[in-house]
């Protein structure tokens, strides 16, 4: 009869524990996200300081302390993470897993690689639960409409960007016959660079047409750039009229830690457990 009481000691505190990491209802659930909000934010504010040659050179063994001391807290941090959850691979697999693991990466990294510890910065990523973690579920929910709307217009807007890519390719092409090397377009490559610059309105003006032929090509892609930058734009907004706009509850699936449910949801969307 011991084996069962254990068990269910082991599963009462894997609940307690996930309860204080993944949910925001309770004082310690809450007290636990808002110190791992501010720990985010001190430990990439020593990464940018460090990249300071002046901070760096009085302050860096300093910051570089401070850089392991969080990294090690988000490391045990991210393995309670994928102790209390159910499925640890679907919690690793996961947006948020992803993030967490990168997060403390690049510390690591960089006994090898020096200077990858400036990758840290990923560590803002993890302040997208501030919205759950805040009750913030208005954001949550909009949040969700935009993502839905994204990934329903995702075949429109690969169509768009193919027909984007085949427009660069063949103005390229044109630039380098009609202004040639003598004129900076030295090869394809270079003219569908000029092409993507020109097209999307960004001009950096380190290559410009001298013919006057290749001044015309130039002012009907700049034409054409502002038509083609209001599409994809279109294309979300119709989606986002067609989303539903249901409520969305902040908690967290106990098996893989999916959020993001509806408000009266019963079972995880995702894996079935019961939330």
């Amino acid at each position: 009869m011991t084996v069962p009481a254990n068990n269910h000691k082991r599963a009462a505190w894997r609940a307690n524990l996930h309860e204080v990491i993944f949910e925001a209802d309770t004082s310690a659930g809450k007290a636990f996200d808002i110190l791992l909000i501010v720990s985010i934010f001190l430990s990439v504010g020593a990464v940018i300081l460090e990249s300071v040659t002046g901070i760096q050179q009085r302050f860096g063994a300093v910051l570089y302390g401070i850089e392991w001391f969080f990294t090690g807290l988000f490391t045990v941090e991210y393995v309670l993470r994928l102790v209390c959850v159910g499925r640890p691979m679907r919690y690793a697999t996961s947006f948020f897993g992803i993030v967490d693991l990168l997060a403390i990466i690049p510390t690591y990294l960089s006994i090898f690689i020096p200077g990858s510890q400036s990758l840290l910065t990923i560590r803002l990523l993890r302040l997208l639960r501030i919205f759950r973690v805040l009750k913030l579920t208005v954001y949550v929910k909009e949040s969700r409409l935009l993502t839905t709307a994204l990934w329903a217009s995702r075949r429109k807007i690969g169509v768009f960007l193919f027909a984007v890519l085949t427009i660069v390719v063949v103005i390229g092409a044109f630039m380098y016959v009609i202004e040639g090397r003598e004129n900076g377009f030295k090869d394809i490559p270079t003219s569908i660079y000029w092409a993507i610059v020109t097209l999307t309105t960004v001009g950096y003006g380190d290559l410009s047409p001298q013919t006057p032929v290749g001044k015309a090509l130039a002012s009907l892609v700049m034409i054409m750039g502002y038509g083609i930058i209001a599409v994809p734009t279109g294309i979300v907004t119709a989606e986002m009229t067609h989303s539903t706009r249901k409520g969305v509850s902040t908690q967290a699936c106990p098996e893989c830690s999916l959020s993001g449910h509806d408000v009266d949801a019963v079972h995880c969307k995702h894996c079935g457990a019961k939330l």
